[in-house]
């Protein structure tokens, strides 16, 4: 028998010699890598600086991102291991700003070439196949693989203001139209045109109705090395008391304040508690907390209503911020070398559902607005509170945002968010 030892035309044979290693920083292939990087993110970096008027920015983000994915789709590996570099730099440069915290800055360019090489090195995965089409279904698959449990990377939210649509089946056909325009001859490229137009957006610009009641979403700018020291609570606590009493005054029905507004167990300080529920009679108040039950200790949202409190504990929780993703042996070592020996929070076993005078709202805090599980059951209403001061000044809160956008169209879900340095606003 003779063996057909020769490699598929559509699948890069390795190259593992010095000179392969050196080409990857030929000035061409990095140049190309950071066009096609610039493209797909763009949509963030406008949404950050403000611009937002429709009939520019749906033209401009509609176009880039099938010029970046087409790059994506045709450029050598080389280029789409820096394609994933330097996407990874763009939309995460911020996951190490928290270690400003923890007295370890110098970490943060560490992580930096951590992120951008970790994205670098899955793209380049991905430049294995050479095919467009076979690029196409393995860029369609990586919104479901999140390294680490971390998930702010989905490729198809560079669609969120384009023309075309954001669900799994239309950015299916985006990507199928770009991969046949780029592997077709010429005469049969028009047949890419069709699947770009049934994956346009039927319903572009159209939002949710909003319900009658009125609420107050809180934007504060609290300092994260000030949030925690003892010396400040008196004031935090006077300044929400102050915040529910102007909410009251101005006729809100519910007013929603942060994560962790109040920086402490607030179940085990009974008078305010007592304080909380006692204003709960004239508006609905939802504010961020700890809960501790004696053992462990919960990131929580409190809600008191008509004098009555409802606790809601986090179900998903931050990696490396409230749990190490690794083994045991290994998150106690991290926990102990950064952390001063600090042990993860507890979670909730599934997502909460709080019935309120209002209506019935579901639980998010921060990071989990941001994650599918939450929206099982696609609740109406969802209300999220978060502490972005960790990782600002930076994107973060903008990507974040842009995350809650989508998936309040995927699912159609109004969430009202709260933010500490960050983005307060209905998403509908």
């Amino acid at each position: 028998m003779i063996m057909n030892t020769s490699v598929s035309p559509y699948i890069e044979k390795p190259e593992f010699s010095f000179s392969a290693l050196r080409s990857y920083f030929n000035i061409k292939e990095i140049a190309t890598g950071l066009g096609a990087a610039i493209l797909i993110s763009l949509f963030i970096y406008l949404d950050y600086f403000g611009i937002k008027a429709d009939l520019l920015i749906a033209p401009l983000t509609s176009l880039s991102a099938v010029a970046g994915f087409y790059l994506l789709l045709t450029i050598s590996p080389r280029a789409l291991f820096w394609s994933g570099f330097f996407t990874g730099i763009l939309w995460f440069y911020w996951i190490g700003f928290s270690f400003r915290y923890y007295d370890v800055a110098a970490m943060i360019p560490l992580m930096l070439l951590f992120v951008g090489t970790g994205y670098g090195l899955f793209f380049r995965i991905i430049g294995i196949f050479k095919h467009p089409l076979l690029r196409a279904l393995l860029f369609l698959g990586f919104s479901y693989f999140h390294p680490m449990s971390f998930n702010w990377f989905v490729p198809e939210l560079t669609l969120i203001h384009s023309y075309f649509g954001i669900m799994k089946w239309q950015f299916a056909l985006f990507l199928l139209g770009i991969g046949l325009f780029a592997s077709l001859p010429p005469k049969w490229k028009v047949a890419g045109l069709l699947p770009l137009a049934l994956a346009i957006d039927t319903h572009h610009g159209e939002k949710l109705p909003l319900p009658d009641f009125k609420v107050m979403l809180t934007d504060s700018n609290v300092d994260q090395a000030k949030k925690w020291d003892e010396s400040y609570l008196p004031e935090t606590i006077e300044n929400n008391i102050a915040t529910i009493l102007d909410a009251t005054n101005e006729g809100y029905d519910m007013v929603v304040l942060n994560e962790s507004v109040f920086p402490m167990f607030l179940n085990m300080d009974i008078e305010l508690t007592k304080q909380l529920q006692k204003l709960s009679q004239d508006i609905t108040i939802v504010a961020g907390a700890l809960y501790g039950d004696g053992k462990n200790a919960y990131n929580s949202t409190y809600y008191f209503d008509k004098g009555k409190v409802f606790i809601a504990n986090k179900v998903i929780l931050v990696p490396f911020g409230e749990e190490i993703p690794l083994p045991k042996f290994l998150a106690d070592w991290i926990n102990k070398l950064f952390y001063n020996g600090a042990q993860d929070y507890k979670t909730a076993k599934k997502p909460v559902d709080i019935t309120l005078s209002l209506g019935t709202f579901r639980n998010a805090i921060c990071y989990e607005a941001t994650r599918d599980e939450l929206f099982e059951g696609n609740p109406k209403y969802m209300i999220a509170i978060s502490n972005n001061a960790w990782f600002t000044p930076s994107i973060e809160p903008t990507l974040q945002k842009l995350l809650m956008e989508y998936f309040s169209k995927k699912y159609g879900t109004i969430i009202y968010h709260s933010a500490n340095h960050g983005i307060s606003t209905i998403i509908h």
